[in-house]
């Protein structure tokens, strides 16, 4: 069996986009490519659930390989429109590791992750500083993420540059909503407003206590599968 590296998988996607390679691969845009992005970034999370349930590792190395050829394939179509090649992609993302790691590779400190987290926050901030891309603080959260995990992270960022706090409290959210499902003729929209305030809420709890409220609403989902479609002993 041949023994592939790095440079050949390279190699390998510039034939599949050549002129004579493959007539797909040879159409695909950054843009084309976006659902393929987030489908096999989703597939590669489903690996780790897999991996963590059975312990076999071998869907998980090939998400792995998955996700690694979007990168691939972007860096290589970016090439080709004279942008930026695959070895600035690993120059940019190593100096950033190194960069954003002076506890590391200089003369930085921290002890515990929340540190770590913070020094890496202040550095990105600076590393932004003047980015044309970059509209404003809230709106750089891009809006291409899950909606309550952006939600969360809006939130969070509103109330440490703004000092923005929630107008209602859950209970309050929770009883605006009960309250229009109790008329004879519930409003869709109003029932619609009450439950992004509930959302938002939800969001903020997150958000404030650092859990993963995306995550915790698929394992509760699992739960409900798990509960109706289990074998029955």
């Amino acid at each position: 069996m041949k023994k592939y590296e790095f440079e050949d998988f390279i190699r390998i996607i510039e034939m599949l986009r050549s002129e004579n390679g493959c007539p797909w691969d040879r159409v695909q845009t950054h843009e084309s490519l976006k659902p393929c992005v987030m489908e096999e970034a989703a597939e590669l999370v489903s690996s780790i659930r897999i991996y963590e349930q059975c312990g076999n590792a071998e869907n998980m190395c090939e998400e792995l390989g998955d996700l690694l050829l979007q990168v691939v394939m972007h860096s290589q179509i970016a090439k080709e429109e004279g942008l930026f090649t695959m070895d600035d992609v690993i120059q940019g993302v190593s100096e950033k590791m190194v960069r954003r790691h002076p506890h590391v590779f200089g003369t930085g400190e921290a002890d515990t992750p929340d540190v770590v987290v913070e020094t890496w926050d202040e550095i990105k901030k600076k590393e932004k500083e003047g980015k044309s891309w970059i509209e404003s603080p809230l709106r750089e959260i891009p809006k291409e993420f899950p909606a309550l995990t952006r939600a969360s992270k809006v939130l969070k960022k509103t109330k440490k540059l703004y000092g923005y706090e929630m107008e209602r409290s859950l209970k309050e959210c929770a009883a605006g909503l009960e309250e229009e499902l109790d008329q004879e003729e519930p409003s869709k929209e109003a029932i619609s407003a009450r439950l992004g305030d509930i959302l938002m809420q939800a969001a903020d709890i997150a958000a404030q206590l650092k859990l993963p409220l995306e995550q915790i609403l698929t394992d509760r989902i699992e739960d409900l599968i798990e509960t109706y479609e289990s074998p029955r002993k």
